[in-house]
Parts: structure tokens; sequence; C-alpha cells
């Protein structure tokens, strides 16, 4: 295994990337053209590149690239489509490059990369490989977050054109024809030999610093060896609106060392009755369930001068 100041000389020096955008991502069929175009241009010499129109096979479109030996994987779409390449990539020798072409991009801007293609294409040119935390929800790894109850709900239903149409404000739209039947749940977390209850319509389970194109705290982010647990809202529905829309206008005012935020590396979570659960905005069955942390495991390309702890 390459260390990452050897591994980021690689990218430098030889340029060798399998490009996969998935055409289903906000702008993935609008820009994967263009995002070729300027990876050549950079002189990327591009060992493959596929525009993927059915995204149940970018698992195995994205395994083809890898087996091309490249230093670089570059991803284009959504969370969805990062997750699904961060998977493929936990603890090998190759970076994951972002360029970020969906609708919130939590992944991205906790790896601190530009939303704007040509910056994106300018941190694979000029960045440097960083190592980043995956969680683990049972034994499936994850980018971002795993969410339970309404978020979950959320997540799921959001209609696709909806979300091309207003990118991440198609959640809030969709959470409020939701929340109007949905019912709050009872949570538990158990951690480090204590047991946390909340009374919320959703709870969320983090890896990284974002969720919903928004900061979840002043301080959390994939590199820190820690997953965040909390509850959005209390368990009535005007809390809910209250906190969601001030977080969504301002950002979060609270860091993880004041509540409702509990920070930790491995966690039980439960819920009074089954709940939904989703992880990186897919299906992901229902509570109980063990969520961990496994530290160092993915490789990205970020900034040259992004944090690196």
């Amino acid at each position: 295994m390459r260390t990452k100041e050897q591994l980021t000389e690689d990218i430098r020096d030889n340029r060798r990337a399998v490009l996969v955008v998935n055409t289903h991502s906000r702008r993935g069929r609008l820009l994967y053209e263009t995002a070729r175009a300027r990876l050549a241009g950079a002189g990327f010499a591009l060992l493959g590149s596929c525009a993927v129109d059915r995204p149940r096979e970018l698992p195995r479109i994205l395994a083809e690239g890898l087996a091309k030996k490249p230093d670089l994987l570059i991803a284009g779409g959504g969370d969805g489509t990062i997750s699904t390449a961060a998977r493929l990539l936990a603890h090998q020798d190759v970076a994951l490059g972002l360029l970020p072409l969906g609708t919130t991009n939590n992944f991205a801007r906790t790896a601190h990369t530009p939303l704007d293609l040509d910056q994106a294409v300018e941190v694979l040119v000029k960045g440097k490989v960083i190592d980043l935390d995956l969680g683990l929800a049972g034994d499936e790894p994850f980018t971002n977050h795993v969410g339970v109850g309404l978020s979950a709900e959320v997540m799921l239903r959001a209609p696709r054109p909806l979300k091309r149409l207003l990118g991440r404000f198609a959640y809030p739209l969709t959470a409020l024809g939701l929340l109007t039947r949905h019912e709050p749940l009872r949570i538990t977390v158990r951690a480090a030999g204590r047991s946390h209850d909340y009374h919320s319509h959703q709870v969320y389970v983090a890896n990284g610093g974002h969720h919903a194109g928004r900061p979840i705290a002043g301080d959390a982010d994939a590199d820190d060896r820690l997953l965040v647990a909390y509850p959005v809202g209390g368990p009535s529905r005007r809390q809910l609106l209250v906190e969601t829309a001030r977080n969504a206008a301002k950002g979060p005012s609270r860091t993880l060392r004041e509540e409702p935020f509990l920070a930790v590396d491995e966690l039980w979570l439960e819920t009074g009755r089954p709940a939904r659960v989703e992880v990186d905005g897919e299906p992901a069955g229902s509570t109980p369930m063990r969520i961990g942390l496994a530290a160092n495991a993915l490789r990205v390309m970020a900034p040259a001068d992004a944090p690196d702890r």
C-alpha cells in the first residue's frame, strides 16, 4: 500500500484514471461529456470512461473500472453514486476522485471539494490524497449518514423530477407532505455503556459533517474518528418544522460538545416500533441496527489545502 504522498505523486505524474458518471444524478447527463473533455484537457489518460444510465449497474461498472488498475477512480454523481464507489474503494490502494453532480453533494462538501465542475477537476489535477473515515451500518460501509424515521421516508420518497428541478429543496418539500401523517418515535441509542433516549420524528447517525447540503455541527467531520448521533426536532411537528427551518436558514448553531449531539465510535440504535432506515439515501432495512466506524478506510483526492489529520 502506497503512502498518501506516494499516491498523490503517482496521480500527478501519471494521470492514470477511470471516469464513471451516473447520468441519473441531477447534473450527470448534462455534464458527462464536458467532464470527460475537461479531464482529457488536463492531461488525464482515461483508462476507461462510462456514462451509466441504469444506476443498478453502477457497482459492476465501477468494479470493472477498478480492475483496470488506475491510481484514481473518478465518480461523478450524487451521494448515492459516491457511496457506491466508496464501498468499492474501502482499504484499496486507489484514490476516489469526486465530481459533485448530485442534489446535495454532502460527501463532496465534507471532503472540501468545490461543486463547480471546473474547480472540481482542478482539485484532481493539483490536489492531494487524504484519508477519511467510513461508517458501518451493520457490515455495510457508508460515507455520510444513517437516517431513521421521517428522514428515511423523505430520502426514499422524494421524486426524482422534483430533485432535478429544485435540488436539495426537494427534500423539505417532500417532508412537509409526509409530516402530517408521521408519528414521532421513541429512540434509544446505546453507546459506551450508557443509554440515551430521544422522542423525535427522526434521528441521524452521521460520519461526515454535512446533511441535506448543510453542516450538521460546527466541528463534525469525516476524519475525526467519530460518529455523530442526533435527533432533529422534538416530538411535535411544530418543533421539527421550526428547527428544520432554522437550520436551513442559518446552519447549525451547536457543536458536538453540546446537546443533543452524541459523538462516539460505535453505537446500537433501536426504536419503540420498527422504523425504516436509509443509508446514504438508499433503503437499508429497519431498526434495530448496530452502527460502527472504519477509521481511515477511504482515500480521497482533496484540495491541496484541505485539513488532513
